[in-house]
């Protein structure tokens, strides 16, 4: 009877391993794509994951995560793409530039995408349209091309006097062209001139600074690119070295000592691609999820700042900000 019974509780304690075994198996593995670099970019990692914990995923519990950064070196994004095609992961997540969502269009048109980009994403021919995106690419956006002229707006009320007003673009991004346009449109409009500079690289920024110095151009503004968020500490080193008051992107720069930021919170955009990964890991298709618009933007100004630059920041400028950074 004993012998029996140490047959049948085998038997009972056996059945679980293979469903144990299956259940490990079948933990998702999801691809996070960026043009930047992890260290740069923790911040929106962190906020990623937090996102898809709200749909009730966490990473190691239920769910596998392949990081794969190009560290601002586009060239590498095929590759890194195909490789997250190869292990047939669940679903792509690219972030951190709109380079990355289009290397990963490109790479398939069967695992489901979700980007978090500035971008115009129907201009780039990502999605076919914001509420019905067809195919297999969703995710959120700024459409980042109003928000480009706003900046150029609150540089030229800080700065109204000002003749000349500098802009840093990456020129490999696919919106740079029209960015452009939308700021010398913005510049004619207000009777300004704008001088463009072109960074791709670290040196490149030196590069771009020693230019904006010699043309004497009164203020900077920085488009929202993934090479500068990674060098934004070279970058506010350089604007305070010469004095240049500038406008940045994202309230990360103004945090970390930048003049003036205007944008959308990108770590919360990011947060709501985490939510959109875990919805589809959920079994919603992309075709059928529309792209999310962000509707939040800050207006940051860094005080210290200010007065290390000498310069007295207009009371109608205060009254506007959603922070003052004493």
């Amino acid at each position: 009877m004993k012998r029996r019974s140490f047959i049948l509780l085998l038997g009972g304690a056996a059945a679980p391993w293979p469903l144990a075994a299956r259940a490990q198996q079948a933990m998702p593995v999801m691809g996070f794509l960026s043009t930047g670099s992890p260290d740069a970019l923790a911040n929106l990692v962190a906020a990623f994951r937090k996102g898809l914990n709200e749909t009730g995923y966490f990473e190691g519990q239920n769910v596998t995560i392949e990081y794969r950064f190009a560290h601002n070196q586009f060239d590498r994004l095929q590759e890194l793409t195909a490789d997250l095609v190869r292990r047939r992961v669940a679903v792509i997540v690219s972030v951190g530039g709109t380079q990355s969502t289009l290397a990963a269009k490109s790479a398939t048109t069967k695992i489901p995408i979700v980007f978090g980009f500035g971008g115009d994403p129907v201009q780039l021919g990502v999605v076919a349209s914001l509420n019905r995106p067809g195919g297999n690419v969703t995710g959120v956006t700024t459409i980042g091309g109003e928000l480009a002229a706003k900046r150029l707006g609150l540089l030229h009320e800080l700065r109204p006097k000002a003749a000349l007003f500098a802009v840093l673009v990456d020129a490999r991004s696919p919106m740079t062209e029209s960015t452009i346009r939308d700021l010398q449109a913005a510049a004619a409009a207000i009777g300004r001139q704008i001088e463009i500079l072109v960074a791709s690289t670290n040196r490149d920024i030196d590069t771009a600074f020693a230019s904006l110095v010699q043309n004497r151009a009164d203020a900077l503004l920085v488009n929202p690119e993934p090479l500068f968020r990674d060098r934004r500490i070279q970058l506010l080193t350089l604007a305070a070295r010469h004095a240049v008051p500038a406008i940045y992107p994202t309230r990360d720069y103004a945090e970390a000592g930048g003049l003036m930021s205007y944008g959308a919170n990108f770590a919360d955009i990011v947060r709501q691609t985490g939510i959109y990964a875990g919805r589809v890991l959920k079994g919603e298709k992309p075709a059928d999820m529309p792209v999310l618009q962000a509707t939040k933007f800050e207006f940051v100004i860094n005080l210290q700042t200010a007065k290390s630059l000498g310069i007295e920041i207009p009371p109608s400028l205060l009254a506007t900000a959603d922070e003052v950074i004493e």
